[in-house]
């Protein structure tokens, strides 16, 4: 991944050229092997160089068209290069010759402001229209690239990180308090505020068009929960997807520089490994080097939630891989914090980024570039339980009970009857949750907004800032239940925790000069699992049934068809209390003045001290104690103004 820069002056006054290079300074870790400048009066754009693909080596910009009207810099990398180049009458030249920012100056020459649909790939993008004196900017379709502006009557401005933004005099350093509350309660939906006033982000598929007198920001692709694919046999749905998930893979291995990927024994990792193996060995390339996060050091009664070195190993033993460990069991979830507070700008609310770091690091030492990663296989291919929604809504109780029965069995959970996967899959996502609420509060279980349980949002503060009303508004379409599987499945793939986790991931893979890909985020993989029928997401009780029969001689059986799947807390609720003890304490009991005006202390204290008594019995408790805490730790380095 690269930095972007930009400053505009509507009014028309020039750029100064060391604004410009001090934005770019601060975002010298994104692009260590390469600056550059492009200023023409009131507009200026910078760009830091990451070199990753084989065409990248050659890439210089800011470029500039050949006209002399167009100037782009981008943060990219476009993967329907063959498309295009031959779309787009480029292919006078060897593709090799031909760099992703080539193609993106080319599809906008050619199809404007709509060009960013035509796009496969992750980007964040700009581009000066110096014939109508516009900006035209773009997100990639889940948000991998990150893209910050500040817009004022006389300057706009963006920049890859929001460090860079402060380097303008023009820009203020303010505190957001409503992102301070949706953060305390975990409302993630509106994606375009951050914890500073006036700094915006750019949402995931959107574009912004930035004129002398307006700004405009809009949607340029939505997924489409109405598409439907049908094919003759369960065998060419396999067939379908083995060939499109390939493809994804296949273009995010284009490197120049060695690949690494996450190797958790999980089917979404190992998915992902296996074809990538199986994709460099056809081209006779180098071996795939894989990174897994292991915790032999925690207590026996751990293990077995959290343990798959055996199916890490069964991957292993399959050849052409170079594996690397990471003794995750010896880190705290608060290592390196502030130089992981520096990279991400904002406060986080993710306890496994921890692990995602020191994988990043050992990565980094290898000599690695690019960076294969599984989130969120789960989410885009779909376990398909809504499968069962969809059998109680239309009457077919016997194939509801066939699957609840095959699903039960298989369950590695004794909590899971039949009787039991029939309420939680079938019936209960039938009832509108205001019933389910009112239900609660008859049983005396819930007294306060489901929005604010298990959290300790200081109840003055939530009624100041209006937190009860934004909710309600933020809420309003994850609250309603879908009305078929291929909806609740759409629900999932839009929700607004996946940019959220890639925006983070983004910032603390540049920590180390490293551009992590995800496969199960292609768009073609997307849509074609969204449109497929609830059948081939679960199947006899076997869920993501069309990725497991897809996955045939390609992944170990044992891990084509395991059930289990990690579960990660047990080590970030030891460590955390283990090793940042004292910090804990610092902030919870001794001096927490930094967040009193925004968390409830009694209540933090309170589940601070159920906490301490029974970590491993703690629930939601812990999560609430992390996010305050970061918070207080975020507040005291960034010294931000605070104007209600």
């Amino acid at each position: 991944m690269s930095g972007i820069v930009g400053i505009y002056y509507p009014d028309g006054q020039p750029v100064d050229h060391t604004n410009v290079e001090r934005m770019m300074a601060s975002l010298a870790h994104r692009g260590p092997d390469g600056a550059g400048v492009w200023r023409d009066g009131p507009i200026g754009l910078g760009h830091r160089m990451l070199w990753t693909t084989p065409e990248s080596l050659q890439e210089t910009l800011p470029l500039v068209s050949k006209t002399g009207t167009l100037v782009l810099t981008a943060d990219a990398r476009i993967d329907n290069r063959d498309e295009l180049i031959g779309t787009l009458g480029l292919d006078d030249r060897p593709p090799g010759e031909i760099s992703d920012s080539e193609l993106i100056l080319a599809a906008y020459e050619k199809w404007g402001v709509s060009c960013p649909e035509r796009l496969l790939g992750d980007f964040a993008f700009a581009i000066w229209d110096g014939r109508s004196r516009k900006l035209f900017c773009a997100r990639d379709p889940m948000g991998v690239r990150s893209f910050y502006y500040y817009h004022a009557r006389r300057i706009f401005a963006f920049a890859s990180e929001i460090k860079a933004l402060f380097c303008l005099s023009d820009i203020p350093h303010r505190l957001n308090e409503v992102r301070v509350a949706d953060y305390l309660v975990r409302i993630f939906e509106d994606q375009a505020i951050t914890f500073y006033q006036g700094i915006f982000r750019l949402p995931a598929a959107h574009s912004l068009i930035v004129s002398r007198e307006t700004i405009q920001i809009q949607p340029y692709w939505v997924h489409d929960p109405w598409r439907e694919v049908r094919l003759p046999s369960d065998e060419e749905y396999a067939e379908a997807f083995r060939e499109i998930f390939t493809e994804a893979v296949r273009c995010r291995l284009r490197s120049a520089f060695p690949v690494g990927a996450t190797l958790s024994g999980g089917l979404d990792s190992s998915s992902i490994v296996c074809t990538a193996r199986q994709v460099l060995a056809g081209e006779g390339n180098q071996r795939l080097h894989t990174f897994s996060a292991i915790f032999p050091g925690l207590l026996t009664e751990d293990l077995p939630k959290i343990d798959e070195r055996s199916y890490v190993k069964t991957v292993l033993a399959m050849g052409g891989l170079e594996p690397h460990y990471v003794h995750a069991d010896r880190l705290s979830p608060l290592a390196e914090l502030d130089r992981v507070l520096w990279h991400e700008d904002e406060p986080v609310l993710a306890p496994n980024l921890y692990m995602h770091w020191a994988l990043y690091s050992a990565a980094y030492q290898q000599g690695i570039r690019v960076f294969l990663d599984g989130i969120d296989g789960d989410t885009t291919v779909s376990h398909g339980l809504d499968l069962l929604t969809d059998l109680a809504r239309t009457g077919r109780w016997k194939t509801l009970v066939t699957e609840a029965t095959a699903l039960a069995r298989k369950s590695p959970s004794s909590f899971f009857t039949p009787r039991r996967v029939i309420w939680q899959f079938g019936l209960r996502p039938l009832i509108p949750k205001s019933a389910m609420q009112l239900w609660w509060v008859l049983r005396r279980r819930l007294t306060q907004p489901i929005w604010t349980v298990n959290t300790a949002i200081n109840p003055v503060f939530a009624r100041r800032v209006g937190l009860a009303e934004r909710a309600q508004a933020l809420l309003v379409n994850s609250s309603t239940p879908a009305r078929t599987a291929r909806e609740a499945h759409w629900q999932s793939l839009t929700s607004a925790l996946i940019p959220y986790v890639l925006e983070l991931a983004d910032k603390a893979a540049t920590a180390f000069s490293l551009e992590a890909r995800y496969p199960f985020f292609d768009r073609r993989l997307m849509e074609f699992c969204l449109s497929l029928p609830p059948e081939q997401k679960l199947h006899q009780g076997w869920t993501r049934f069309v990725m497991r029969r897809a996955m045939a001689g390609i992944l170990p059986h044992e891990v084509q068809w395991r059930i289990s799947k990690a579960n990660l807390s047990p080590n970030f609720k030891r460590r955390l209390l283990d090793y940042e003890r004292e910090t804990l304490d610092e902030v919870i009991l001794n001096e927490p003045q930094v967040i009193e005006e925004y968390v409830d202390m009694p209540a933090l204290r309170a589940a601070y001290a159920r906490y301490a008594s029974q970590p491993m019995h703690s629930g939601q408790d812990v999560l609430t104690i992390y996010g305050a805490v970061m918070l207080a730790l975020w507040l005291r380095r960034a010294g931000l103004n605070v104007v209600s």
